[in-house]
């Protein structure tokens, strides 16, 4: 299928038709010998003198090349454009935002791994979430890491690979040891908003108490809800520990509460993947479709086909005058 970019280009074709119709006769001086025995001359050629101009008149075939030009190039103007058969894209229409607590308290313990290894409260969650992520394809991932404050560690984006590499470098109190908590809440806001994404999803992973936070975690929460992002709050260890250690289980459920998500708790590695596998389920994945249809521009071609009939038409004068020569001489 063949359409043009610049349609209103056709109207050029009437152009040489009110340059014929309006325009001033071309008009040309030349010098001329005066013959003092014209009317002899006369005589013996057997002419009528008479005044007026000569009109210099082209071949058909000059003609028909010169309008077959303007054709081709109000052609070429019009920018023919072939559009191809219609294309289907997928473009994910959610933002997953993920927040992972790097306060001391993480280093406890108390996960065991499928062949009974002993690990970290973060080993456990970076095995788990790698499992999570490889089944978020359709979803752009963020991930913040906080303690003392948070830190944005993978803007939102889809290469996943990238994502875990980044997640796997993060390091148990590289972000200091406290919990801020409602400070990666609200970081996470600013992230949403210049990602200007309309769904909008918070996972907020986390072993202790808020201890470091400048704005109250429910304060956050309630921002959050006002910007339609959704919070899912993961408490992750004993919920019976205490000090800085203590999960305050009460905030993580109003938090989750507030903006229309769940809060869940995970004691060991089953549970935790359990979590993941539910807001996977809640969350499943979303896209955009998008259609469009790819466009080559052709407006060469128009050219090269006059370049062609020219050269074509050139060959034929050029043998019509070879052969008239063999035949004079």
């Amino acid at each position: 299928m063949i359409e043009f970019a610049y349609p209103w280009a056709f109207t050029l074709l009437a152009l040489p038709f009110l340059v014929y119709w309006f325009s001033p006769i071309y008009k040309e001086k030349k010098a001329s010998i005066q013959v003092p025995y014209f009317s002899r001359l006369v005589d013996v050629t057997g002419e009528a003198p008479q005044s007026g101009a000569v009109v210099i008149n082209r071949h058909n075939m000059q003609r028909l090349l010169v309008a077959f030009a303007w054709c081709c190039l109000v052609v070429s103007m019009a920018k023919p454009e072939i559009v191809g058969e219609p294309i289907m894209q997928k473009k994910s229409a959610r933002d997953l935002m993920i927040t992972v607590d790097l306060s001391g308290s993480m280093s406890v313990e108390d996960f065991t791994t499928p062949d009974g290894t002993v690990v970290n409260r973060l080993v456990a969650v970076k095995q788990v979430l790698s499992d999570f992520v490889q089944g978020r394809v359709g979803d752009r991932l963020g991930l913040i890491l906080f303690g003392d404050a948070p830190y944005l560690q993978a803007p939102f984006t889809d290469d996943l690979t990238t994502w875990l590499a980044l997640l796997n470098e993060a390091e148990i109190g590289m972000a200091g040891q406290s919990t801020a908590f409602g400070d990666a809440i609200g970081l996470s806001i600013n992230v949403f908003e210049n990602a200007q994404s309309k769904n909008r999803v918070l996972i907020v992973l986390t072993d202790g108490n808020d201890t470091a936070s400048k704005v109250p975690p429910i304060d956050a929460a309630k921002v959050a809800a006002a910007y339609d992002i959704k919070i899912y709050t993961i408490a992750v260890g004993d919920p019976l520990a205490v000090g800085e250690e203590l999960v305050d289980l009460k905030v993580l459920n109003e938090i989750a509460s507030v903006t229309g998500g769940q809060s869940f708790t995970a004691l060991n590695r089953q549970e935790l993947q359990q979590v993941y596998q539910e807001i996977d389920n809640l969350e499943p994945e979303l896209f955009e479709s998008r259609s469009f249809r790819p466009r080559t521009s052709a407006h060469h071609y128009p050219i090269v086909l006059f370049v062609l009939c020219y050269v074509g038409a050139l060959l034929i004068v050029a043998l019509r005058v070879r052969r008239r020569a063999k035949q004079e001489g």
